[in-house]
């Protein structure tokens, strides 16, 4: 089958793309598959929709396009730069800080080996407290690791991970992330939008600034020689995932859900989603899977059981375990250190390193040979 040229594509973005509203940001081929972005002046926002909807149609009716993404994408002229002095935080949407200004043209994190996404299909499920003690069980494995906080509008990293310094930058720009000790001479490195806002501070934002946001948290940060970054999303199958589906080559994902019916069926969107955008799904977790009292020692299945498993056999990819629901796992994440660390024989904890060793016998010897434009 004969694909698209780029060439092709961008002739047929001079014909539908008004130049006073929006410009061509960047265009990625895979297959028959167009990525474009448009950059455009983020106050228009809603009332540019018309016009990425007909970007779509336009490039869909090129011969041997199979499907195609348009993404508007916020610009304002002159390009701030990114503040991360003590106290900065943007105001408003584009107001300087994250989500208001070009993207820059660094590589994705070049020296991280592998990055993978930890997403739910709903929320509620513990998917940010499970991304945060894998992140640890990876620590504890031996691996050089780095943990980002993708959820722009609930960042809770930060608070799990006992740490609330401000960002500093470093040789052209970079953005150092700070570093969680995890005992041993070993440490986590950690970037979130949390370090950005005040605690109680909301984060109003439309998609095209969450799409910059995470662009910048990847490529302006300093993450270094890393083995693994852990990447915790949003819930649901909005703005953050399709932007990192699209624009980093990920090893792959994980899907966290709790055993009930409600949760696995948005789960279940979630890995769709995943396997649309050609992304990997390493399996599924199944999440406060029973509870074990600590008086009597009774279990009981408050959520059902076995629910995560048997949705992965049907669906056909690895079930990586079951996590308990502990208190000890809520007391740790409140205290600012993962029950992982702080408790590393505990049986929660083992459970955690047991399935960061499976996910990592999983992934391939070497990273994905490039990172999407």
């Amino acid at each position: 089958m004969s694909f698209v040229q780029k060439e092709q594509v961008l002739e047929k973005l001079k014909e539908v793309l008004d130049p006073a509203l929006g410009r061509v940001g960047g265009v990625s081929l895979t297959d028959g598959k167009v990525y474009v972005t448009i950059e455009t002046d983020p106050d228009k926002g809603a009332a540019l929709e018309p016009m990425r909807q007909a970007v779509e149609k336009s490039l869909s009716a090129l011969p041997g396009v199979r499907e195609v993404h348009a993404i508007l994408t916020a610009e304002r002229s002159p390009p701030p730069r990114l503040t991360v002095k003590q106290g900065a935080a943007p105001a408003k949407p584009g107001g300087g800080g994250f989500g208001g200004h070009k993207i820059s043209s660094r590589p994705v994190a070049p020296l991280v080996r592998h990055m993978i996404a930890v997403a739910s299909g709903k929320g509620g499920v513990g998917k940010s407290t499970v991304a945060a003690n894998l992140a640890a069980a990876f620590v504890m494995l031996g691996k050089k690791t780095g943990l980002l906080d993708a959820d722009i509008y609930g960042a809770s990293q930060p608070v799990m991970m006992g740490l609330r310094e401000k960002p500093q930058t470093g040789k052209n720009d970079m953005i150092i992330p700070p570093e969680k000790d995890m005992g041993g001479g070993k440490t986590l490195k950690l970037m979130s939008m949390g370090f950005f806002v005040e605690p109680t501070a909301p984060v109003i934002w439309r998609g095209p600034m969450v799409h910059s946001a995470i662009q910048q948290l990847l490529r302006d940060v300093q993450w270094g020689d890393l083995d693994v970054l852990i990447i915790d999303l949003p819930p649901g199958t909005g703005d953050a995932q399709l932007s990192l589906a699209q624009y980093v080559l990920l090893s792959g994902a994980v899907i966290v859900s709790t055993p009930q019916d409600v949760a696995l069926r948005e789960a279940e969107k979630g890995l769709r989603m995943f396997e649309k955008t050609n992304v990997p799904v390493l399996g599924m977790i199944e999440n406060m899977s029973y509870h074990v009292c600590s008086h009597c020692n009774h279990r009981e299945d408050i959520f059902g059981h076995g629910g995560a498993r048997a949705a992965a056999a049907r669906l056909n990819v690895p079930f990586l375990g079951e996590v308990p629901l502990q208190p000890v796992i809520r007391r740790q994440a409140d205290a600012g250190m993962p029950v992982t660390i702080a408790l590393p024989d505990h049986p929660v904890s083992e459970s955690f390193r047991n399935i960061a060793a499976r996910l990592w016998t999983s992934l391939p010897d070497i990273k994905p040979a490039a990172v999407k434009s």
